[in-house]
């Protein structure tokens, strides 16, 4: 008997017990610093990403500032933050080959230094894509470096 993959939908309606705000680990203190970390639930990353507008960018690192606010922790889970931004997107791509036009704007979400993520959805040049759309530059490189958007500082939504 074959077990059925879960679909993107079902991973990020899947909390596993998240939120939970731990002490940060000895291991981690050496990059984050002491005090609590959130280990957010997978929805509580696409509540953020949602509430991008267009024209409006955010980071990995401003949803986890706004998940650190909103739980009262020193700092949001970099790993699960990623990897729930990476879960919101594909649920998103997946409600839209359903046919639903009101999806989470995956793409407006970029890497702590403007650069495009090459695991959403039709990767880097899709996201690109939906970027120039809403009036973005994106600025691609030669060899091996992700392609970032321009001035994406400035244009960075207020998430709280």
């Amino acid at each position: 008997m074959t077990k059925m993959k879960k679909s993107w939908v079902a991973r990020l309606q899947d909390s596993k017990g998240y939120p939970k705000v731990e002490p940060i680990s000895e291991r981690m203190s050496a990059r984050w610093g002491t005090g609590t970390m959130v280990i957010p639930a997978p929805m509580d990353v696409d509540t953020f990403m949602k509430m991008v507008p267009a024209g409006k960018l955010t980071t990995i690192d401003e949803i986890r500032q706004a998940l650190a606010i909103k739980y009262g922790a020193t700092i949001g889970c970099p790993t699960n933050t990623v990897i729930f931004s990476g879960i919101a997107a594909h649920a998103a791509d997946e409600l839209a080959c359903a046919g639903e036009k009101d999806i989470t704007p995956y793409w407006r979400t970029l890497g702590n230094d403007g650069t495009l993520n090459h695991k959403y959805p039709g990767g880097v040049q899709k996201q690109a894509t939906r970027l120039k759309e809403e009036g973005h530059t994106v600025l691609f490189f030669k060899g091996n470096k992700l392609p970032k958007v321009q001035d994406y500082e400035k244009k960075l939504a207020k998430l709280i």
